[in-house]
């Protein structure tokens, strides 16, 4: 430009006004056209960042409004992203979640089959929903459901799960929560995670043991007692299942008892009930005189009838029927009278 400039200003130039306007023309046309550019880049850029914050706004907007949270998962499990929706699900600030595994709410056994099979595979697309069970930061369940997609990697990003939840009506937290304890129930059945343990049972007299007690307990993380997943089964309609489980259990492990003592079953009148028990007994290769069951019954007995004659054939041959915590609950005397017992155990 100072080049020019000095030029255009030469007296042989100065002399051919022309060629003067020509140079002059030459110079100013650059620095126009630049500085037309400047300025179109000048409102370009400032009508992109007015667009940026509009869509910000608009998303955060979205976020905050919105019912349902979005939330995204790097491949390893741990929270990049968390909306604010979340707290109200959870209890935990997005703050307090990025960069937490997911374990913090949830636990995989507590998601549906199809949400599992895409956690385990990391960086393979797929889509999956369904019920969740979560825990919220007060240690309440919540019930939501997921809509969950695997996000592959691609253009750079990261693999990871992103999703949207929402809170669901009780009715269907119910139903869900039934299907996820039938399963659990189902799985620890088929599973056979069940243990048996012996209470020995002494003669006071003689001061020697004369029996022991058959008592199931469970193979589970969280350590939950027998009454609970007697409770759960109940609940769902599996309780027979259960207990027809828990003594086939029993009953194995009873092999290993000295010959001379006898073993005692809890059952419910239901189980007694179950056309399948006198095979599982007879199975066992114990001898029925060395079998005793005991009743246990929350629930009143309606009828006594054929509670009597499903028990009668098994008690001809030895085996002996004992009444559990007689005086408490539902194994009152009118319990007894109709039974009639060759044990009574009192609470």
């Amino acid at each position: 430009m100072t080049a020019g400039g000095v030029l255009i200003l030469d007296p042989a130039v100065t002399a051919r006004p022309g060629l003067q306007l020509l140079l002059a023309s030459l110079i100013l046309i650059p620095i126009l056209v630049a500085g037309f550019l400047a300025l179109r880049f000048h409102r370009c850029h400032r009508a992109e960042r007015a667009s940026a914050r509009g869509a910000a706004q608009l998303m955060d907007t979205v976020l905050t409004t919105s019912h349902e949270w979005l939330w995204a998962l790097d491949a390893q499990g741990n929270f990049i992203f968390s909306g604010p929706t979340g707290i109200d699900l959870t209890g935990y600030h997005p703050s307090e979640l990025v960069g937490k595994h997911f374990s913090v709410i949830a636990d995989v056994e507590d998601f549906p089959a199809a949400i599992r099979s895409l956690i385990d595979a990391p960086g393979v697309e797929g889509h999956a929903q369904g019920v969740v069970r979560c825990r919220h930061r007060d240690g309440s369940s919540v019930w939501i459901e997921s809509s969950t997609h695997n996000r592959p990697v691609r253009a750079g990003q990261p693999a990871g799960l992103v999703g949207t939840s929402r809170r669901v009506p009780v009715e269907t937290a119910q139903e869900a929560a039934a299907a996820l304890s039938r399963a659990r129930i189902r799985a620890m059945i088929d599973g056979n995670r069940m243990l048996t343990a012996f209470q020995p049972i002494k003669n006071l007299a003689a001061g020697h043991i004369i029996g022991a007690e058959a008592l199931t307990r469970f193979v589970s993380e969280d350590g939950t007692g027998p009454d609970y997943w007697f409770e759960e089964a109940a609940a769902v309609g599996l309780s027979e299942d259960l207990e027809i489980a828990a003594l086939e259990t029993a009953l194995k492990a009873a092999k290993a008892l000295p010959p001379g003592i006898y073993v005692a079953l809890n059952a419910s009148p239901a189980t007694c009930l179950d056309p399948l028990l006198p095979g599982i007994l007879e199975r066992s290769g114990l001898a029925l005189d060395r079998i005793v069951l005991e009743l246990t019954e929350r629930l009143e007995v309606e009828e006594y009838c054929p509670l009597i004659s499903a028990l009668e054939p098994l008690r001809r041959r030895g085996l002996r029927i004992a009444i559990d915590d007689a005086g408490s609950g539902f194994a009152s005397m009118r319990h007894v009278l109709h039974i009639r017992p060759d044990i009574i155990k009192l609470c």
